[in-house]
């Protein structure tokens, strides 16, 4: 099969495709013929050898989220599953390929009338985007401020804060155009661009300076939903009258799936829709995580295999 091989950290150039074995599911897994991979800013972080974890031993495919048909089962599997379309994450390793393996319990159906790749588009951004919105417990008539709103979650999130009846605020550096089909458009690149602002509730997944002039337009109380750090640093709520929304600990597998199929059921109702700004064939990976460290994209980008 063809994938794209990491054996060094550094620029998007370490991303090479290669032809190797096709790999075999073992006990408890399924082989997914892959349509669409993912690509999310995290994993430029992790080719780059950057960002608050541990780097992953080398050499490795990267991907994390993958669409396409099961081929084949490991033991302790229903053997009916072959032939179902899926969305599925993969551990984190091997989805920018033409073949994945991934557990049978992550794989999770995809909805008549939902398109393979706004499932895929869905799959990470949209149980984020979900899992935040239920955690903000949104009222009506709240006025929402969503950070990085030209991108996949925030995209995602403007969508489910407009359904809730908030007054919607999308924060961008550009993207105008996309961000005003759900809400009104400040562009955080301009000084003092949050002075004007008066919110109930932030969604934060840039951090560092920008994020934390966004948290200074809160009212008193208001509530703080920080997910991210795009910008290489956590944003600073020190002395702020506001709270600061708890995640607590990751998310179970179980909970995981949950969120999944509750983004993909809203796609199905038309209620969530996803935009894919971009696609990339497989072998050209290494300009697809260009494009995202440049901010030169909008809305979710995938690899099409």
């Amino acid at each position: 099969m063809r994938a794209i091989v990491m054996e060094e950290f550094g620029g998007p150039e370490v991303l090479r495709a290669r032809t190797v074995d096709d790999p075999v599911p073992g006990e408890g897994q399924v082989l997914v013929r892959v349509a669409f991979a993912s690509i999310t800013f995290v994993e430029t972080q992790v080719r780059a050898g950057t960002g608050p974890f541990a780097p992953p031993a080398l050499p490795r495919t990267p991907g994390n989220g993958v669409g396409g048909v099961i081929v084949a089962v490991g033991d302790g599997v229903d053997p009916g599953l072959v032939g179902t379309t899926v969305v599925t994450t993969t551990g984190g390793v091997g989805g920018y390929a033409s073949l994945a393996v991934a557990s049978a319990a992550d794989a999770v159906p995809v909805p008549e009338g939902v398109a393979l790749e706004d499932a895929v588009a869905l799959l990470a951004d949209g149980r984020t985007a979900v899992m935040l919105h239920e955690q903000a417990e949104i009222e009506p008539g709240e006025r929402v401020l969503v950070l990085a709103a030209g991108g996949g979650v925030g995209g995602l999130l403007l969508q489910l804060a407009a359904a809730s009846g908030a007054e919607v605020v999308g924060a961008a550096r550009g993207k105008r155009a996309l961000v005003e089909r759900h809400g009104s458009f400040v562009d955080y690149s301009a000084e003092g661009w949050a002075r004007s602002l008066e919110v109930d509730v932030v969604f934060d997944g840039v951090g560092g300076d920008v994020g934390t002039e966004a948290l200074t337009a809160l009212r008193p109380g208001g509530r703080a939903s920080m997910y991210g750090m795009a910008s290489g640093s956590w944003s600073r709520s020190d002395g702020l009258p506001i709270t600061v929304i708890e995640r607590g600990g990751p998310p179970s597998p179980q909970e995981l799936r949950r969120l999944v199929a509750r983004a993909l059921e809203l796609a199905a109702e038309g209620r969530l829709v996803p935009t894919i700004g971009q696609t990339y064939p497989l072998e050209e990976a290494a300009s697809a995580h260009r494009a995202i460290e440049a901010r030169q994209t909008t809305g979710k980008t995938l690899l099409v295999i």
